[in-house]
């Protein structure tokens, strides 16, 4: 994974190449997934560095999502600058979220602890299954052990966040 800027939370990823005109695969991170769509200021990480990039035209293809960038106009240009890219936006541009409702990026990096007040780690990154999210707790130096865990970010496994605090409270059974 490249180094993100901390004021920038990754969107989406550049997958692939579709047709000869230089459109590419896009996966989002967004939900509903067509809502990557309805920020501006995107930017690809290629090769560690920040590329802004403009969105000419998308649309949806199957179950996935394909896009035209501006200064893309051939596939082999597509496959060679863009496909493995990140696309990245500023946090800034970003609606609150509701009640109850985080970013990724913002429980990355807290602390796991179950009900039972044992330590699991901290949460590397999450990602979705189709099914639910899915937190990756890597272990740090207060963990129980030395054990990388994905835990379902459910509620009947999440029972609290707390920003302020830095932490995820999780019913899960350390030996799992």
């Amino acid at each position: 994974m490249s180094k993100i800027p901390d004021n920038f939370t990754k969107i989406g990823k550049i997958t692939g190449v579709y047709g000869i005109k230089g459109w590419v695969k896009v996966y989002s991170y967004t939900e509903p997934k067509e809502n990557v769509f309805s920020y501006d200021g995107w930017h690809l990480v290629k090769k560690g560095q920040l590329v802004p990039v403009k969105v000419r035209e998308w649309r949806t293809q199957g179950k996935g999502l394909v896009a035209a960038l501006d200064d893309c106009q051939d596939r082999n240009q597509a496959q060679e600058q863009y496909v493995q890219c990140d696309v990245v936006m500023d946090k800034g541009q970003l609606p609150e979220p509701g009640e109850g409702e985080f970013y990724y990026h913002q429980l990355e990096g807290l602390l796991v602890v179950t009900t039972d007040d044992v330590v699991l780690g901290r949460v590397d990154y999450l990602f979705n299954t189709g099914n639910n999210d899915v937190l990756v707790v890597k272990p740090c130096k207060e963990s129980l052990d030395g054990r990388e865990r994905w835990l379902p970010y459910t509620n009947d496994c999440t029972k609290d966040v707390d920003l302020k605090q830095g932490f995820i409270r999780v019913d899960w059974d350390p030996e799992f």
